[in-house]
């Protein structure tokens, strides 16, 4: 779904050395976290929790599904997702899940979820010491070490809820190393711009009833997104400035406006749904701090911005999309809206206002 840069190394450092130096960086440099301790270490973030099996993590069994459907025990949690340029993070409760397959959802008004299960590879509980406390979460990972959806508990949390799940879920062997188990990419062959059947397309696009089918839009041609946005057309993308992120939050946060904030990674995407009040800027990074929702975005990452339209058979629903230089998709915004009801007309117009600019 979303490319991120941390990958396994060919040749990992053995756990007892890669151990070693983590615990020797995290001293000299308290405040990294464990995704940029990864980095400095040159491995994935996976490699360097499994490294840790038997000192603070435990190594889980699945299946998934059964995890995900043991999560409402915990009580109120805080689940993060992330990719590379964003960071989503929402307190809430487990419930309304619903998975078949490799696919899933969890539909709380608080924690929505899309799950696509073929990318969860690894999942660890982790205890770690964090600014004087002791955090407690499950964290989930793909082939790749990439994380991919992690799960933290709160000060209301059940803590019966935790070890009763580590009881039935805790891996029989606590393996140290991290196996590869890449999964394949599902656009393979893409087609250059001059190979692309542009007319049919639109043709296709102007047919979707359901914004949930645009992905196969893309297989079926395919394309990449941003590949797809240029080559529409007006009628459905235009390029907007990349300050265009700061103007609508900024705007949704003076009017009340709700929003739909979608964050993915390689095996989630997760959804805030409702306001945004609390915007602020701390370096590279564009806030969102609400008392049950964060997001971090590196705005110098954005690199495209695009207002793109999707009909549908109440009118058409627009979104505000980032794309990073690999054409990753950072982060994609909504107005507020259910299947069957149109989409705002204050969004509509907070949207339609942004500047465009030309195509690079």
């Amino acid at each position: 779904m979303l490319n991120e840069s941390a990958t396994m190394t060919d040749n990992p450092m053995p756990p007892p050395q890669l151990q070693a130096a983590w615990q020797q960086l995290r001293e000299r440099e308290p405040g990294l976290r464990a995704r940029d301790l990864a980095e400095r270490l040159g491995v994935s973030e996976g490699e360097l929790v499994a490294s840790r099996c038997g000192d603070g993590v435990t190594r889980l069994d699945g299946p998934w599904a059964e995890v995900i459907r043991a999560l409402p025990a915990l009580g109120r949690v805080m689940v993060l997702t992330r990719n590379d340029s964003c960071v989503h993070e929402k307190k809430g409760t487990f419930a309304n899940i619903e998975i078949g397959g490799a696919m899933g959802v969890v539909l709380d008004e608080a924690i929505d979820l899309r799950l696509f299960l073929a990318h969860w590879k690894h999942g660890f509980a982790v205890r770690e010491a964090s600014r004087g406390r002791t955090l407690k979460s499950l964290q989930f990972f793909d082939g790749d070490g990439r994380a991919v959806h992690k799960v933290y508990l709160t000060d209301d949390s059940s803590l019966d809820g935790w070890r009763s799940l580590l009881g039935r879920h805790a891996a029989g062997v606590q393996s140290p190393l991290l196996e590869r188990r890449t999964v394949a990419d599902p656009l393979p062959h893409l087609l250059r711009d001059e190979a692309v059947d542009v007319a049919s397309l639109r043709e296709g696009w102007r047919a979707l009833r359901d914004p949930h089918d645009f992905f196969a839009l893309l297989r079926r041609h395919r394309v990449t997104r941003t590949q797809a946005l240029r080559l529409v057309g007006q009628e459905f993308a235009r390029r907007v400035g990349n300050a265009s992120i700061r103007t609508v939050l900024d705007a949704a946060a003076s009017s009340g406006l709700p929003i739909m904030v979608f964050v993915g990674s390689p095996g989630v995407v997760q959804i805030h749904t409702g306001p945004v009040r609390n915007i602020k800027t701390v370096g590279p990074w564009l806030n969102v701090l609400d008392e049950d929702f964060n997001l971090h975005l590196r705005e110098d990452h954005i690199v495209e911005s695009w207002v793109v339209r999707k009909p549908t058979p109440e009118g058409p629903v627009t979104s505000l999309e980032l794309y990073d230089a690999r054409g990753g998709q950072i982060v994609q915004l909504f107005g507020k809206r259910k299947p069957g009801v149109p989409e705002l007309e204050a969004w509509r117009g907070l949207v339609s206002g942004l500047e465009e600019v030309g195509h690079a």
